[in-house]
């Protein structure tokens, strides 16, 4: 390695040492390194992409990216720091009144109508925003795809299982719901409460676009209950958004029975 890629090297681990030990972890991934910006990584290019794509075809607040870095061949964002609580913990902290919940959901289900309406490069995929491999825990660590087609991905979905046999493996639901094509629509595919910033009772932005990318209409909805077990909060949801309960149903025999596929089919 070049000298001055050494200190670049050097430098750049101690930006994320002093940050850590100045304001502590944001989490897993994230430091905050000054006191409006933070470097989250190591992160796949899928989410450098998606963050970009959404801040310039949607008004979702969104962290804007002020550079990006290199360490150790992987890939770090620095970029902006936004204050403010996240809904995790002012749900939990039972500081919001059921008006100040309402309208909040109110106005995640207008960004997610922003990201339904918006025009898929091709029309069946499913792809990260750029067609390229996705990332999704739901599916596994490690990147999949891209798919051309709705089939092909609920394939992949149920281990490749022939549709013709999904009924005794997994049950009718999923093979009906397998059956059926979907629109191509852009999801952020983890809109959870600890995943909404919120500041003076509106949401001041939507972070961690990780599994962000093109997927069936109904991958929204269904990837919203597969974390953050509280039923105030997914009552709340289903009666803000359009509600695929088939899929949900057919979703959760998925998780039950082959959870996280990519682990054993990529």
């Amino acid at each position: 390695m070049p000298a001055s890629e050494q200190l670049r090297s050097l430098l750049f681990r101690a930006r994320l040492w002093l940050g850590t030990k100045r304001f502590g972890l944001l989490g897993p991934s994230s430091v905050r390194v000054s006191s409006n910006r933070i470097i989250k990584g190591p992160c796949e290019p899928v989410e450098l992409e998606a963050l970009k794509y959404v801040r310039q075809h949607t008004s979702i607040p969104v962290s804007k990216v002020h550079r990006t870095h290199r360490l150790d061949g992987r890939l770090y964002i620095e970029m902006e720091y936004i204050h403010g609580d996240t809904l995790r913990d002012l749900w939990y902290g039972d500081s919001l009144s059921a008006g100040e919940r309402q309208a909040i959901l109110q106005e995640l289900a207008g960004y997610i109508e922003q990201l339904r309406k918006l025009d898929p490069p091709a029309k069946w995929a499913v792809a990260s925003s750029d067609l390229g491999p996705s990332l999704d825990y739901r599916v596994g660590y490690r990147l999949f795809g891209p798919f051309d087609s709705n089939g092909e991905f609920h394939s992949f979905l149920r281990g490749n299982i022939p549709l013709e046999n999904c009924t005794q493996v997994f049950g009718d639901v999923v093979t009906r719901c397998h059956a059926r094509q979907y629109r191509t629509c852009f999801s952020h595919a983890d809109l959870c409460p600890r995943n909404l910033i919120v500041r003076n009772g509106k949401i001041a932005a939507v972070i961690d676009w990780q599994f962000a990318g093109w997927y069936p209409e109904y991958w929204e909805y269904t990837k919203a209950h597969y974390s953050f077990p509280n039923v105030d909060w997914w009552d709340r949801f289903e009666q803000a958004v359009t509600r695929y309960d088939d899929e949900l149903a057919a979703e959760r025999a998925l998780w039950r029975q082959l959870d996280e596929p990519g682990m054993l089919f990529t």
